[in-house]
């Protein structure tokens, strides 16, 4: 930890914005290569003993910054219909990533390459399957990923899977019964053992891997980098194809912090905002939005194989890319349908329907979710994630006269819809066999996957970062996180971003080292 005064006087080589997946593990890399690194986050640093979750329904701004949630709810104007609500984004050392499920799972080659028999929406991305490859390695074994290797797809070196309960050995064996390809899940955990409760919550410990845990603290150990917390940054200040500084403050004092390189990992809601509240002039600034469409299901292990708990275990790919059709794997949840989680599902569905505006009927909403808690009972919550594709309408907007304000508009896609519906007629075709329902009817996006809003590209007619995330027309600001992403892939990205932190590290560490020597 440093004071301000003192950041604001250190001549250092990189100062990163922001300490999730991207910020954390780039910083670890430049901080492991000898440069002085700053971090600078919004949110606390926190107390490590933390074990909390996101909640939702706490709306005090302070007392959602101190918990390390972002403080600001988030206003989506889906389909024409606007809700706030305080989305799953965390603001705090680790950013979001304390708070995610440790699922760290390898896109496929289609998801980034273009082929004949897959071809690609865009065309295929800027960079290569083949030339992620080693870094997704290096992000696995960074993470700790553990499980077993997925029959249908490449797979990296992966430490020894978790131990499995009766129900999830059960539901493996019925999969494989019905010709499905399941495989242990691939999770970023240490131990072996507990690791289980500290899905979707803090980990005191460094059990979970995470953007604190395996980014900022190995960081902090090298000697190398300095963390400012509470801190946030109002500009980015630049002249002649330059950043020169960043404008911040810090509990009522402002200031001004330098660097040679500056990397830019606030998320991929917040980054577009920075950037347009700089002035920088790009029109595909916080465009091409997307999420993953989430498809919820239940699954109930065979007779006799029941087992208390979530299950994080399971997952398979079988229907990833079937017929033409761009889906998205399915992998076990791991939370529990509990009353609250299904209580909050149930409202947010409440304020998109028509019955949005008898306020007075959201408070039923608690009758069903008792009713579905005691339906679901001994079932293990699964979830399908529907790749989504670029559009540049759906976007994110930066109003100057609040600037704090966060706002995104969103259109669900005909597409999107079309494939949503296949998504689910193909999911009951290939889980007959297998006691199974829908938790939802609706379509539901995943406000915690946000990515796409400084997409890279080899032309800068159409991308806003180069194939190395560097800003066109900026020499020495980058982007590590998952803005940078031209499409959302069909898994989680939390690897990806990692792994392209990686790749983007190596680009900085030689752009510093480069004109040190010239």
């Amino acid at each position: 930890m440093t004071t301000l005064a003192a950041a604001s006087t250190e001549p250092w080589d990189v100062i990163v914005i922001g300490t999730g997946m991207g910020g954390g593990t780039i910083g670890r890399f430049l901080a492991e290569q000898g440069l002085s690194v700053l971090f600078v986050e919004r949110g606390p640093t926190g107390v490590r003993a933390e074990e909390q979750e996101l909640n939702p329904n706490i709306w005090d701004r302070e007392a959602r910054l101190v918990r390390g949630y972002w403080p600001e709810p988030l206003e989506a104007t889906v389909n024409g219909v606007t809700t706030t609500f305080n989305a799953p984004l965390g603001a705090g050392v680790g950013g979001s990533s304390v708070f995610y499920a440790a699922t760290l799972e390898r896109p496929a080659p289609h998801d980034l390459d273009h082929s004949e028999v897959r071809p690609h929406p865009t065309g295929g991305w800027p960079v290569s399957y083949d030339e992620m490859a080693p870094y997704f390695d290096r992000a696995e074994t960074l993470y700790h990923v553990r499980g077993t290797p997925d029959p249908l797809q490449p797979n990296g070196s992966l430490f020894p899977p978790t131990a499995m309960s009766a129900a999830d050995q059960g539901l493996m064996s019925a999969m494989n019964e019905i010709g499905l390809n399941p495989y242990q899940g691939h999770i970023a955990v240490r131990e072996d053992d507990g690791f289980e409760q500290y899905l979707g919550r803090k980990c005191p410990n460094d059990c979970k891997m995470d953007g604190r845990s395996a980014g900022v603290e190995p960081a902090m150990e090298t000697g190398n980098a300095a963390l400012l917390d509470l801190t946030e940054v109002q500009e980015i200040v630049s002249e002649n194809g330059a950043v020169t500084g960043l404008k911040v403050t810090r509990k009522g004092t402002d200031a001004t912090l330098t660097a040679r390189s500056y990397v830019l990992a606030a998320g991929a809601l917040h980054s577009p905002r920075l950037l347009m509240a700089s002035g920088t002039k790009n029109d595909l600034i916080g465009r091409n939005l997307m999420f993953h469409m989430n498809e919820m299901l239940a699954l109930w292990p065979p007779k006799g194989k029941h087992s208390a708990g979530a299950s994080k275990s399971l997952a398979f790919r079988d229907l990833y890319h079937q017929g033409g059709q761009r889906f998205g794997m399915v992998q076990a949840l791991g939370v529990e349908a509990r009353y609250g989680e299904i209580v909050h599902y149930l409202n947010m569905a409440f304020d998109r329907s028509p019955l949005r505006k008898l306020r007075w009927l959201r408070q039923f909403t608690r009758l069903p979710a008792a009713i579905a808690v005691k339906l679901f009972g001994s079932a293990k919550i699964f979830v399908g994630i529907l790749e989504d594709l670029p559009y540049a309408e759906n976007r994110v907007h930066y109003d100057p006269a609040d600037p704090r304000r966060l706002a995104i508009s969103y259109d669900m896609a005909p597409e999107l819809l079309s494939r949503r519906k296949a998504f689910r007629k193909a999911l009951k075709q290939r889980l007959k066999g297998i006691r199974m329902a829908f938790t939802g009817a609706r379509p539901e996006l995943n406000f915690g996957h946000p990515c796409g809003t400084l997409r890279f590209g080899n032309d800068p007619k159409n991308s806003v970062l180069d194939r190395n995330c560097k800003l066109h027309g900026t020499e020495n600001l980058w982007v590590a996180d998952a803005s940078f992403m031209p499409t959302s892939m069909g898994v989680n990205p939390s690897l990806t971003i990692a792994a392209n932190a990686l790749r983007v590290g190596e680009v900085v560490a030689a752009n510093l080292k480069e004109t040190q020597n010239g």
